[in-house]
């Protein structure tokens, strides 16, 4: 029972939602211009763009060959049947810090998602704000083509269990600021590690190999063990460029990331992720 009644408890309702909507208002925003660089840094493009000339860009179809079958990246434009245009903010953020669909479905780890868990709230905020801006397509995403028993999402419960850690990204208060940003390049935008450390039988990681190269993936060692023999400005050179200091080009998928990723990060950022990867313990490569 109330124990305020007539004008003061009238008042008292309306101060009430005022505050409600005020802190309604206050709530942050995404910035799409902002979202823009996050998507950069973080490769969307390569994996939700069809690789053919004059593909819409984030309308789906890439594929991506694995032991397990073949996946595709889907439409992730804002269209309300074939996109996420249905989505809310809450169900991007959900996707990418617990790899679960809106439906409550687990999404398969090649949506890399075991990176993407690590991106700060206000980054996806602006990462979702930048997709909402792009263009419609109403082209549908494509069915993954994958080998019994990994078609069934349930399985992906059990493999989280060993495989996935949620959770954003917290500064090591042992390293200074760039070394932190590096570190947040390297392992939760731009997800190295999905690609550059090897995986064993179900998939998973081998943690005790960070960054020491996969032969599966076609990827090189990126811990000091190779690195040392590249000063930073060659280093520097390749990651704008995707060209080595003797006139060699990556291969495709390594030049597609320079040109899409890694080429578009600011000169500060480029620095740190340098730094960061001179800073992991050296493992030898992988035995051959």
């Amino acid at each position: 029972m109330s124990l305020v009644r007539g004008p003061a408890a009238a008042g008292l309702l309306f101060l009430g939602l005022l505050l409600g909507a005020g802190c309604a208002f206050a709530q942050p925003q995404g910035d799409a211009k902002r979202g823009l660089y996050i998507s950069k840094a973080a490769g969307c493009l390569g994996c939700h763009t069809e690789a053919r000339e004059g593909a819409q860009p984030y309308a789906g179809g890439r594929s991506l060959k694995t032991p397990f079958g073949t996946f595709f990246g889907p439409n992730i434009t804002p269209h309300p049947q074939a996109g996420i245009g249905r989505w809310s903010e809450q169900d991007f953020i959900r996707a990418m810090r617990q790899g679960v669909r809106p439906d409550g479905a687990h999404y398969f780890p090649a949506f890399p998602y075991p990176s993407f868990t690590k991106i700060v709230d206000q980054d996806l905020r602006d990462l979702w704000a930048y997709l909402r801006s792009l263009p419609q397509s109403n082209r549908p995403s494509q069915p993954h083509e994958l080998r019994f028993p990994f078609g069934w999402r349930w399985l992906i419960w059990g493999w989280k269990l060993f495989f996935f850690s949620p959770g954003p990204f917290t500064p090591d208060p042992a390293r200074n600021a760039t070394l932190n940003r590096g570190a947040y390049l390297v392992n939760a935008l731009g997800h190295c590690g999905e690609c550059h450390t090897p995986r064993n039988f179900l998939g998973g990681p081998k943690k005790d190999r960070f960054l020491a190269g996969s032969k599966l993936a076609e990827a090189p060692n990126l811990t000091p063990t190779r690195l040392k023999k590249k000063s930073d400005g060659e280093l520097k050179d390749f990651l704008l460029t995707a060209m080595t200091p003797d006139g060699d080009v990556a291969a495709e998928d390594m030049a597609e990331v320079v040109r899409n990723t890694t080429s578009q990060l600011t000169p500060q950022d480029l620095d740190a992720l340098i730094e960061y990867l001179r800073s992991l313990p050296p493992l030898p490569d992988e035995p051959k």
